[in-house]
């Protein structure tokens, strides 16, 4: 397995086993895939044949439709497929499943490949690149489209597509045969050259196997192979007008490119009869390879408060209810990553979640309980101020001798992370504080500031707040406390006064101001498009919130997609589009707790 680097994501322990576990490791036991000869790339049984003993044990897939940007479900597929390979000597593809011209582009083949990498993974192993694109197999699978017709077991129908459903049938009532069902080879033939030469419009007709039109299973109705559809595809450009189906050509792909386990999401557990249906026809008529991939099914990964429907994440964007795909508040990868999520705790949420043959809902707090797993002993700590009012010590210059006086201060990086040093800052006569830390009437149990209390200024010096400052309307503008001489901690004097309250603060003179935003969770309910609901009705109007807070000095020149602790506020990370030195755009990750537990 050395040879072998394809799925990276760094060697982690073997996972606890699942069923796909088992068949995987009886397979390989029973020999099930050994010495199979492997072309070098995809083809078909003739290039295979040629080939030598596959060094791959295993070959999975991930296979996205380039139509959307990848979200969090997806995570599961891809750490489920690579993870797997990696773990058995195997390789799994990158395979980019782009049969529908009309809704597939380059940007999002691009985004798919960058997000596959973030996670943690690649596709190079045995010496090769393992990236694979359907749309690579047309023209095998129209040739394989001829043969089927060939053998009697394809023809053209000319039905509309009202009628083709009328006469399909349903659950309780069988499917009457198409009028065209009964047409010769040659004739079938003849018209599905014409369908490629164009000579028909589109929608006029498709080519469907012919299977069974009373078969119980519905997918086993003479289902199409392929459509009529003139639209200029990002990789093929016009060469074609005609478009395999989905269900057609996947199967196909994973035979190509000699899949051994096609592992897919349980809503494609009906299509498995024809996808063996159609692969053992093929394999037949001397155009595949045995031994044939198998296709097994799992539950997906469903998080709450989130839509992973591409269709609504597109309407989302589209109406401009977030800033794009890389919104921080999309369950898009993309926008993950923005908001500051980490590899590491997406493939943590993905590998614990195990798998199996149901699909598993998980509240959105276990990404974040496994995000801040990965940050709490990574991270550096620093002190910000959210929502700032000022902070007035009205007795420093008596104290310190001078308003111009500053008094240094320091804390280390993070409190078990020696080797991340130091940090400095300074007390002065005005500090920034939240402004939540200041009550003219505590209510019980409140500890911080209010007039005559006493809290300690986190890092620097005991005060005792005398009182506030107001505008004409009555709003605070300011708090106002004497500092008590002697007690900066860390001297012999810091216990000399006993207090209940600590207080984070940012110095006026040497804070950094800074553009803070505040992310939550996108919509208010846990399934938003439950029962059929529009979802926009349920969006959150407080996931985003945007306002000026003030950074201690240490952190004035970080580079963007930086992640760091605020005391006493949670994970950020400097925005990595807009963030910029000296003028930094942060967003909140998520809090040092869950805000929404019951």
């Amino acid at each position: 397995m050395s040879e072998n680097k394809a799925g990276n994501a760094a060697a982690e322990p073997v996972k606890p086993s699942n069923f796909l576990r088992g068949i995987i490791e009886r397979d390989l036991e029973a020999g099930t895939y050994a010495q199979r000869p492997f072309g070098g790339t995809p083809g078909d049984a003739a290039h295979h044949q040629a080939g030598a003993a596959d060094p791959a044990r295993i070959r999975l897939r991930f296979p996205p439709e380039p139509n959307g940007y990848l979200h969090v479900g997806h995570a599961k597929s891809i750490c489920l497929n690579f993870g797997l390979a990696r773990d058995y000597g195997g390789v799994c593809h990158l395979r980019f499943d782009d049969t529908n011209p009309e809704k597939e582009e380059q940007e999002y083949v691009d985004a798919i490949e960058e997000m596959v990498r973030w996670l943690g993974w690649d596709w190079d192993a045995f010496g090769t690149s393992h990236k694979y694109y359907a749309s690579n197999y047309f023209d095998f699978m129209y040739r394989a489209a001829e043969t089927l017709i060939e053998r009697g077991l394809a023809y053209v129908d000319e039905q509309t597509p009202d009628e083709m459903r009328a006469n399909r049938g349903d659950f309780t009532t069988p499917g009457t045969n198409s009028p065209f069902r009964s047409r010769t080879p040659a004739e079938n033939l003849a018209r599905f050259r014409e369908m490629r030469d164009g000579q028909h419009p589109d929608g006029a007709m498709v080519l469907r196997a012919k299977i069974d039109m009373a078969a119980p299973n519905i997918n086993l109705r003479d289902p199409a192979l392929y459509r009529i559809r003139r639209a200029t595809h990002h990789n093929t450009g016009d060469t074609w007008c005609i478009y395999p189906m989905y269900t057609y050509a996947h199967p196909i792909e994973d035979a190509l490119e000699r899949i051994t386990h096609s592992i897919c999401t349980l809503e494609f557990e009906d299509q498995r009869p024809f996808y063996d249906w159609l692969l053992n026809q093929l394999a037949d008529a001397g155009l595949l390879q045995h031994p044939l991939p198998k296709q097994y099914e799992f539950g997906r990964l469903n998080l709450s408060y989130v839509i992973t429907s591409k269709r609504k994440l597109k309407q989302l964007v589209d109406e401009k209810h977030v800033s794009g795909w890389d919104d921080p508040r999309m369950p898009t990868l993309a926008g993950m990553r923005r908001r500051g999520y980490t590899p590491a705790a997406i493939r943590k949420v993905a590998d614990d979640s195990g798998a199996s043959k149901s699909n598993i809902w998980l509240d959105y707090s276990v990404l974040d309980i496994a995000l801040r797993g990965d940050l709490e002993e990574k991270v550096a700590r620093a002190m910000a101020v959210i929502n700032p009012v000022k902070l007035k010590l009205t007795n420093w210059a008596e104290v310190f001798g001078g308003d111009d006086v500053r008094e240094p201060c320091s804390a280390p990086a993070h409190p078990h992370l020696p080797e991340l040093g130091q940090r400095s800052f300074s007390l002065g006569p005005e500090l920034w504080i939240e402004r939540e830390d200041f009550a003219e009437v505590p209510a019980k149990g409140f500890f911080r500031l209010f007039p005559g209390n006493k809290v300690r200024l986190k890092y620097g010096v005991v005060i005792e707040c005398t009182g506030c400052e107001k505008d004409a309307d009555g709003q605070i503008t300011a708090v106002t406390a004497t500092v008590i001489p002697d007690t900066k901690s860390g001297t012999p004097g810091a216990d000399s006064i006993k207090v209940k309250g600590v207080i984070t603060w940012v110095g006026v003179h040497d804070g950094v101001a800074a553009e803070l935003r505040l992310f939550d969770r996108l919509f208010t309910e846990a399934q938003p498009d439950a029962g059929g609901r529009d979802f926009l009705t349920v969006l959150n109007p407080a996931s985003k919130l945007v306002q000026t807070g003030y950074l201690e000095p240490s952190l004035a020149n970080v580079p963007a997609d930086t992640r760091f602790q605020f005391e006493r506020h949670g994970y950020f990370v400097t925005d990595r589009l807009d963030h910029q030195a000296g003028s930094p755009v942060i967003n909140r990750i998520t809090g040092l707790k869950d805000g929404w537990a019951k």
